[in-house]
């Protein structure tokens, strides 16, 4: 084979830069996403519900340390549990905007800017949400979807990035460094913010973490090229590698899109599936976690933060892992692709469902509760190296399309998955809680079973074929 010795060492090479900086990227992306969770466990004013707050908290209260001081500088607010789950699941309204014109956009206009100023929007509206929290309600979920806008175009711009960076036999390690920055922002930004909370306000949350946004901007748009062509310090042995390797998969006629056949493509529907089941209990945990554990469990926002945080540490673990060893499955033992991508989603979906309802019914066994909790997320990030990156595999010229309109599906579970779950948990009780985890699962079941039949792993005919058609 031509292309084993040509293949250039990972280390310092441009790819694998892309990478970590586009991990650094959705890190900022996720952190910015989920600090509001935290923070909103700290905008209540809760001081007329001491009194219920004992008997809401199922089991017994664990002993929370003493607050200093100077941290009630903050406005508190008067939210009810509708328009809490209705500030939460904001965001998403303006994310599931922007997921298919984000991948038009960057197959026309390059995806670096687009993934630069898309992100760099949403730093800006996080500056200027204690702002809007102080106008009212109606001014903070305006804000929230305003940053939903800027974010949902990064992950199809991404795709298109990586459809010209990414070797095929490198496709699952690099992408799930990539996306490892999604969980890192939670894992970070989830026990962060509770301390923020603490030591300072809550308002100190957003200010931060735009901050740390602000830096990646600013990294991103000296150091990152749209294409291995554009790229000034590549070398030019990787440039080679990277362009042969993909030179069979990539349609030439970019201006033209099969939409119909997109449309009609049941390995992409398999995807969609997948996608919104999976997400479903992604989403529900990412945002109501907090919550489950200070209402049920009795834990306090300091010691909240840190075990949210748990279930994301294991899927970004187990997401990288699974990609180290995909890859090897398909380069070194040379097992087919397909048989790879279902066999990850199987675990990765499969065994998420188990350990939520496990979870759901343990009682007040906080050790336990926590372990199901974790081990169900982290088996999750298997299935990043599964249906997660099947879009490159179906169809490379288009993946930022056919992103754009798995995550538009999958975006739906963020915005009534916990309006659902808020509507369902009214009283807090334990039972209430098993029937959200019991919806969960049943969807993952069905996502997986789906996709199992369904999903395909080769270049889709429709995804080649039109490079002929126009005489290139």
């Amino acid at each position: 084979q031509e292309q084993t010795f040509l293949k250039p060492p990972a280390c310092c090479s441009s790819r694998y830069g892309l990478a970590l900086l586009s991990s650094f990227g959705f890190f900022v992306v996720y952190s910015l996403r989920v600090n509001l969770s935290v923070a909103m466990v700290d905008m209540l004013n809760n001081t007329h519900q001491s009194d219920t707050n004992h008997s809401s908290s199922v089991c017994p209260a664990h002993a929370n340390p003493a607050r200093p001081k100077h941290n009630h500088t903050a406005s508190v607010y008067d939210w009810d549990s509708k328009t809490q789950g209705w500030i939460l699941g904001s965001f998403f309204y303006g994310y599931i905007l922007t997921q298919i014109p984000g991948g038009y956009l960057s197959g026309r206009f390059g995806p670096k800017w687009l993934m630069g100023f898309g992100i760099l929007g949403t730093v800006v509206f996080t500056l200027l949400t204690p702002v809007a929290a102080d106008l009212g309600a109606s001014y903070l979920i305006a804000v929230r979807v305003l940053e939903g806008i800027g974010e949902g175009v990064t992950f199809p711009a991404m795709y298109t990035m990586w459809a010209a960076w990414a070797p095929p036999l490198e496709r699952s390690r690099l992408l799930t460094i990539s996306y490892i920055g999604a969980h890192l922002g939670t894992v970070i930004s989830l026990p962060l913010s509770g301390e923020i909370c603490f030591y300072l306000d809550w308002t100190y949350v957003f200010y931060v973490f735009g901050a740390v946004g602000l830096v990646w901007f600013f990294l991103w748009s000296f150091l990152v090229f749209d294409s291995p062509n554009t790229h000034p310090r590549i070398s030019e042995r990787e440039r080679l590698y990277i362009t042969t390797s993909l030179k069979n998969e990539l349609s030439t006629s970019a201006g033209y899109i099969p939409w119909r056949a997109i449309l009609t493509s049941m390995p992409l529907w398999a995807i969609v599936v997948a996608h919104f089941s999976y997400n479903w209990t992604f989403y529900t945990l990412l945002t109501l976690l907090p919550t489950y554990m200070n209402d049920v469990l009795g834990f306090s926002i300091q010691q909240n933060g840190m075990l949210s945080a748990l279930p994301y540490i294991g899927c970004a673990v187990l997401a990288v892992l699974s990609g180290q060893l995909a890859d090897y499955l398909r380069e070194t033992c040379l097992y087919p692709t397909v048989v790879v991508r279902k066999s990850f989603s199987i675990v990765g979906m499969i065994g998420p469902a188990v350990f939520l309802l496990a979870a759901g019914f343990i009682g007040c066994n906080y050790t336990l509760a926590v372990t199901f909790l974790t081990i169900s997320s982290a088996l999750g990030g298997v299935s990043a190296s599964g249906f997660n990156i099947n879009h490159l595999d179906i169809a490379p010229s288009y993946a930022g399309i056919l992103l754009g309109i798995t995550n538009t599906f999958a975006t739906i579970p963020g915005m009534v998955g916990p309006v659902i779950a808020r509507e369902l948990t009214k009283q807090n009780t334990i039972e209430e809680w098993q029937t959200v985890f019991y919806i969960a699962a049943a969807i993952n079941l069905f996502g997986a079973a789906f996709y199992t039949l369904f999903g395909r792993g080769t270049v889709q005919p429709w995804a080649v074929h039109t490079s002929f058609s126009h005489g290139d």
